[in-house]
């Protein structure tokens, strides 16, 4: 009995290689509308993903190690990212209380501002991305994409 050709011989890519290539255009389209709100306020994606992570650290802030563990994408310069935003105000960084050799990063009211300016525009781009799906879908969507991501909560 002779065994059919293997997929990649007849020009085809693996279930799992298909999946893979579609879910990297699908987020690449997704991005490329919040992304352009983004930058059109002067923020790279990672700056603005910077942001978002400090808005939600409260007022402890965070260490440049934390910061890089909850980006979107792992951006090889956070240290550049980090300079950036503070020199435009939107961050500071200070000393941590428990522990003196420790630096934090905190974003100040310039910084949320900004994200206050860019959130309802970039929710605009992000709805008009996936809105119509409906939200049982996306729910869906997002339980698999965790399980892709190995990650249960975030």
């Amino acid at each position: 009995m002779m065994l059919p050709p293997p997929a990649k011989a007849m020009g085809l890519d693996a279930l799992e290689e298909q999946v893979l290539v579609a879910l990297v255009q699908a987020a690449s389209l997704a991005a490329e509308r919040s992304n352009a709100v983004v930058r059109g306020a002067g923020l790279s994606p990672s700056q603005y993903n910077v942001l978002r992570i400090l808005r939600h650290a409260g007022p402890d802030g965070l260490a440049c190690t934390e910061i890089g563990a909850r980006m979107v994408t792992k951006d090889s310069d956070l240290t550049r990212i980090l300079s950036g935003l503070s020199g435009m105000g939107a961050i500071s960084s200070r000393r941590a209380r428990e522990d003196r050799r420790r630096k934090v990063n905190l974003i100040t009211e310039v910084g949320v501002a900004l994200l206050q300016e860019l959130d309802p525009m970039v929710h605009e781009e992000v709805t008009a991305s996936l809105g119509h799906i409906e939200a049982s879908r996306l729910r869906e969507l997002l339980a698999l994409l965790k399980k892709v991501g190995g990650r249960t909560n975030r």
